[in-house]
């Protein structure tokens, strides 16, 4: 192999290793879905596909996932302290941008039929989100724009949901609250770019 061919495989894997970093790594603006979407340009195409087939409503599924992991694709929930000290075992095994639980992974890949889907896969995650909104509004009637809502169903289960055990969260009532106004500062932020986003054609992604 000659310089010339040294020189342009050395660029190649510098190219190839940026494209992996910016694709794992969270956004660094979270606060403004334009930021994240432009940064992390194949994640508006995953979440409008889902969003169209799920009738879910992207700010959402966003604010969700920033809720849930920050968008980091490894994110788990912290361990319980033994002696307030000592780290113990997970307090679910819930995992990835969605921090969606084992079963009910397995209940989305079934139901999807995205069978090989993964859990720290961004084009999987978002649409395991889409997902189970949609099953919230079949299930528990619950509008397909009401953050609020979808949140306490996706964190309390459909049948914790309907038995109303969110009531006695207060601390879960304010969580809710909080994705419901980032929800709606998401869809005021996408309005102002989402038609650019539309017309974008990246060579790479």
């Amino acid at each position: 192999m000659n310089l010339k061919q040294l020189i342009k495989a050395f660029l190649t894997l510098i190219l190839l290793f940026s494209v992996v970093s910016c694709a794992t790594s969270p956004p660094k603006n979270l606060d403004n879905i334009c930021s994240i979407f432009k940064e992390k340009r194949r994640w508006y195409k995953h979440a409008k596909r889902s969003a169209k087939q799920w009738k879910s409503e992207i700010p959402i599924m966003m604010a969700f996932m920033h809720q849930e992991s920050r968008f980091k694709r490894k994110a788990k929930p912290p361990r319980k302290k033994i002696l307030w000290v000592i780290p113990g075992p997970r307090l679910s095994d819930a995992y990835g941008y969605a921090q969606a639980k084992k079963d009910t992974w397995r209940w989305y890949r079934r139901s999807s039929g995205n069978g090989s889907a993964d859990r720290d896969d961004f084009k999987d995650a978002v649409d395991f989100v889409a997902w189970y909104n949609f099953q919230s509004a079949k299930r528990n009637k619950i509008r397909s724009d009401d953050a609020y809502n979808l949140y306490l169903a996706y964190h309390e289960g459909h049948g914790g949901y309907s038995r109303g055990t969110y009531r006695k969260k207060s601390w879960l009532k304010g969580v809710a609250s909080k994705v419901d106004q980032r929800a709606k500062r998401y869809q005021q932020q996408l309005q102002s770019c989402e038609k650019s986003l539309n017309k974008k054609r990246w060579l790479f992604f």
